[in-house]
């Protein structure tokens, strides 16, 4: 479901009346779903802990270096080198002084440190993407802007995530009609989503209740 189709299906669960073209989307309302919809999806992919943010990167460390710059936008989960996990040390200024532990590296100033090697390695970095959007042409991105434009949850749980959810944010009010059904939707979405493509099932996004 893109993000024209995101709108119009709020606008359907609020009662308002449906439009036939993305540029007709210019009442107040419409630009507080359209807001309100950026800001669940960036909430909710900003958790690391979802499977489908995880991506793959490969670099060439050069031999007898120590640092290369970070290739990444997002939240490193493993490097690895030659089949060995590399784990994250929190003290860059040993790497700096190389005096590194075996098998980890750290990061400073936007730069992967790791052990010295007397020949070229291949890094293999898996990390969580920060982008939560992707485009009509596959490009990833943060914000959802154009109508064709989709979040990057899975649609079976994108739907109910941002409509449900978008709808409670705007209303934000417990007395309201539809409120209980948006919240009990909302909340079996996101509990599905955890159970079948979150890393850590601890970890919960949660949506606040705000006036816009």
């Amino acid at each position: 479901m893109n993000y024209f189709e995101l709108v119009n299906k709020c606008l359907v669960e609020l009662n308002y009346k449906q439009v036939n073209a993305f540029s007709e989307l210019t009442k107040n309302d419409h630009k507080k779903i359209k807001n309100i919809i950026n800001v669940i999806n960036n909430e909710v992919c900003g958790y690391d802990n979802w499977n489908f943010k995880l991506r793959k990167s490969e670099v060439t460390l050069a031999k007898n270096t120590n640092e290369i710059d970070n290739p990444v936008d997002g939240r490193i989960a493993s490097i690895v080198i030659d089949g060995h996990v590399y784990k994250y040390f929190d003290k860059p200024e040993l790497y700096i002084m190389k005096q590194a532990p075996k098998n980890s590296y750290s990061c400073f100033n936007d730069k992967l440190l790791l052990p010295e090697f007397e020949e070229e390695k291949l890094i293999n970095i898996v990390y969580y993407t920060a982008n939560s959007v992707i485009t009509e042409n596959g490009k990833e991105k943060k914000i959802l802007e154009a109508e064709t434009d989709k979040s990057l949850i899975p649609d079976v749980f994108a739907e109910p995530i941002l409509v449900y959810g978008t709808c409670m944010r705007l209303k934000a009010n417990p007395q309201h009609v539809k409120f209980s059904y948006w919240l009990s939707m909302y909340n079996t979405a996101l509990a599905n989503m955890r159970s079948k493509i979150s890393v850590d099932s601890n970890a919960s996004p949660s949506v606040k209740m705000h006036r816009y």
